[in-house]
């Protein structure tokens, strides 16, 4: 069995996608594939059980039947810091992860685990990136959030400090299309030279740095008022609504899968955008849509989001949002899948892990 442990620098560098992209991947090529995140600071409570959101749906997408708990056995909760800083009995960690990796890796073939937020992240729990691909004999695979020429630093910095692990190399993602060439014909062989494999140079996409309806009410603490079963539609741009209705409706053509953010007053300019390819609505200042407006929505399955806030502050906080969404819609999973088919070189990975594609 091999195991792959894949890290990244940052936050939102796309590592869930590489771990669910990579191991449709292998299993359409006949390799029976687990995983396992050990230790998660994104935590979620349901009926009162705390759970971590990739892994429940990473565990959907491969069709795992291991429990939650198997697969995330390290919840790291605010409470679970507090005693730890307060010098509050703690159990053995490093044993509860080889515990679950033992169960859920019993019959695979490839083990992928998923690391935190950042490589250094579990350091307190004695659970860092470097030491869980010690425990595990991992192969590490870096994602990389590529937005200029000084993330090569942060590569360097990584593979220095997994120095002895096996290290497969580096995914090089998000990059703007302006530094794209700079990306593949200068920071490619740079990092090739020193010994760290380019896997792949992806170009930022638009769709994969969308944010849902539903992503997006609850980051605005907005109300849905109408058409709720279209919270997963996607939205890739925004677009505020504080001009003349005559510019309105040219506008709001520019763009297709957008949400229009506007005054609850502007029922002209809420038309208008009613007329182009809009996602949804989102009204400020908490006044509530002409019904007009929402039969309109309705006809057009365009949900309508409100939002006590003024606009300048809306705006504000959507964009906080954006690029920062979590990877969970079909439609994200199909394009990354597409991405990584184009621009990864999967003959190499393989033979780095001496797995040659099952016939």
């Amino acid at each position: 069995m091999e195991t792959v442990l894949v890290i990244s620098a940052e936050t939102f560098s796309g590592k869930s996608a590489v771990c669910v992209t990579l191991g449709q991947r292998l299993r359409r090529d006949g390799y029976r594939v687990g995983y396992l995140k050990p230790l998660s600071l994104r935590v979620r409570r349901a009926e009162e059980a705390a759970y971590d959101e990739d892994t429940a749906f990473v565990r959907e997408v491969f069709g795992l039947e291991e429990p939650l708990e198997q697969l995330s056995p390290i919840l790291l909760t605010p409470r679970l810091l507090e005693g730890l800083l307060r010098g509050e009995a703690q159990p053995d960690y490093r044993q509860r992860v080889e515990e679950a990796f033992q169960a859920v890796s019993r019959g695979k073939d490839v083990m992928i685990l998923e690391g935190p937020n950042d490589w250094s992240e579990g350091t307190i729990v004695g659970l860092p990136a470097a030491r869980v691909a010690e425990m595990f004999q991992a192969h590490v695979l870096l994602v990389s959030n590529y937005q200029s020429l000084l993330e090569t630093d942060n590569i360097l910095a990584v593979r220095e400090a997994m120095a002895g692990r096996s290290f497969l190399g580096v995914v090089l993602n998000r990059v703007p299309r302006a530094r794209l060439e700079m990306a593949r014909q200068v920071v490619r062989p740079f990092l090739e030279e020193r010994g760290i494999p380019v896997l792949a140079v992806l170009q930022q996409d638009p769709l994969l740095c969308a944010v849902s309806v539903n992503e997006l009410a609850e980051h605005l603490g907005a109300q849905i008022l109408c058409c709720p079963d279209h919270g997963e539609d996607l939205v890739e741009t925004m677009m505020v609504g504080a001009m003349s209705v005559e510019s309105a409706l040219s506008y709001f053509r520019r763009q297709a899968n957008k949400a229009v953010i506007t005054g609850g007053d502007r029922v002209d300019i809420q038309l208008a955008a009613l007329e182009t390819p809009t996602t949804c609505l989102i009204l400020t200042g908490g006044m509530r849509p002409n019904p007009l407006i929402l039969t309109r929505a309705e006809e057009q399955c365009v949900p309508i989001l409100l939002v006590p806030d003024d606009t300048m502050t809306v705006v504000r906080r959507a964009e906080e949002l954006f690029g920062r969404a979590r990877f969970r819609q079909t439609s994200k999973i199909q394009r990354f899948e597409s991405l990584l088919e184009a621009h990864f070189d999967f003959p190499r990975f393989y033979r780095m892990l001496n797995l040659p594609p099952k016939e």
